[in-house]
């Protein structure tokens, strides 16, 4: 069978379009509320008293929990990406998500009963990137609320969810040192510096950390903005935090590695005694022997000469 062939096949499932996956329960107010608090965002409710579910946790309704496939009754037992099995088949062993884009009709609201219907959308030309040679494939996935409109169900949400099946490129061993021209060094990433956060990177480059702080209601907050998140007011300062935190959550990035990084690259979502959070990478402790709730410290740490960065070490 011809490249042409086998690939005409696999393009004959473009527009399939695949059965409902149900959630396992109703939008319930129990969830919204550690989703608010993990997010550091207010729980709001509608005029009639009712919840509203941001819309970011959409995706989350019907997920299928921790053990994988485990959808429930009435959902369909159909695989959407049977594709991506086609397409391994023919030596595309590798994938990775590029795409995830969610829009939404409306909110929705605790009691609501959700699922959603996955449609395969397109699969590309054959592509070569830095990773390898292969195929985008696009999935699309709409979210209903049953029984929502008239007796009927309704459209609540989008997502656009695309991967990348490929073959990996092939990774040649270097020539000799003397024969390489020299490569020059791959520095760190510079922040974006605005007239918002202005303040903060001037601390860090003076071994301070500095959160801002509203004038109006004294909320501390981080990253700085232009507004209080709390009261909308303009009018802030900023204050030096000790420095000390815990370990609120975190996450080791194995792949793709990204020079100058070094991998598994840990960092951390991290809690300051003064009640903010902020992401950073932590150092100085193995990916294994992270904790929640363990006892951290920043400390500055220079970077290509004049690149100063905010990093957290675990204490005894």
């Amino acid at each position: 069978m011809t490249d042409q062939d086998w690939m005409a096949e696999v393009r004959a499932y473009v527009g399939k379009q695949y059965g409902r996956v149900h959630a396992w329960d109703k939008v319930n107010a129990p969830m919204i509320r550690q989703w608010c608090e993990l997010m550091g965002v207010q729980v709001k409710s509608n005029p009639d008293g009712k919840t509203i579910a941001p819309p970011a946790m959409l995706q989350v309704w019907c997920m299928e929990g921790p053990v994988q496939n485990n959808y429930p009754p009435g959902s369909t037992t159909e695989n959407p990406y049977e594709v991506l099995k086609l397409i391994e088949a023919h030596d595309f062993p590798s994938t990775v998500a590029v795409n995830s884009e969610l829009t939404f009709e409306r909110d929705v609201l605790e009691g609501e009963d959700l699922y959603y219907t996955t449609r395969l959308e397109s699969i590309s030309e054959q592509k070569t990137t830095a990773l390898g040679t292969g195929y985008f494939v696009t999935q699309i996935m709409d979210y209903f609320s049953i029984g929502a409109s008239n007796g009927g169900d309704e459209k609540v949400g989008q997502l656009m969810f695309r991967v990348f099946k490929f073959r990996p490129a092939q990774v040649h061993a270097p020539a000799p040192a003397a024969a390489e021209p020299a490569i020059p060094q791959i520095r760190r990433p510079a922040p974006g510096v605005s007239d918002d956060n202005r303040f903060f990177w001037e601390g860090v480059k003076q071994g301070k950390l500095m959160i801002q702080r509203c004038k109006s209601c004294g909320d501390l907050h981080h990253p700085p903005g232009p507004v209080c998140p709390k009261c909308h007011s303009f009018e802030w300062d900023a204050i030096e935090a000790s420095g000390k935190g815990r370990v609120y959550s975190f996450v080791v990035m194995h792949y793709p590695e990204v020079p100058p990084f070094e991998y598994p690259n840990p960092v951390g979502l991290i809690e300051l005694e003064e009640g903010t959070r902020m992401i950073a990478q932590l150092v100085g402790v193995k990916p294994g022997e992270i904790q929640i709730g363990q006892q951290v410290q920043v400390e500055f740490n220079r970077f290509d000469g004049d690149l100063s960065l905010p990093q957290f070490r675990p204490v005894a």
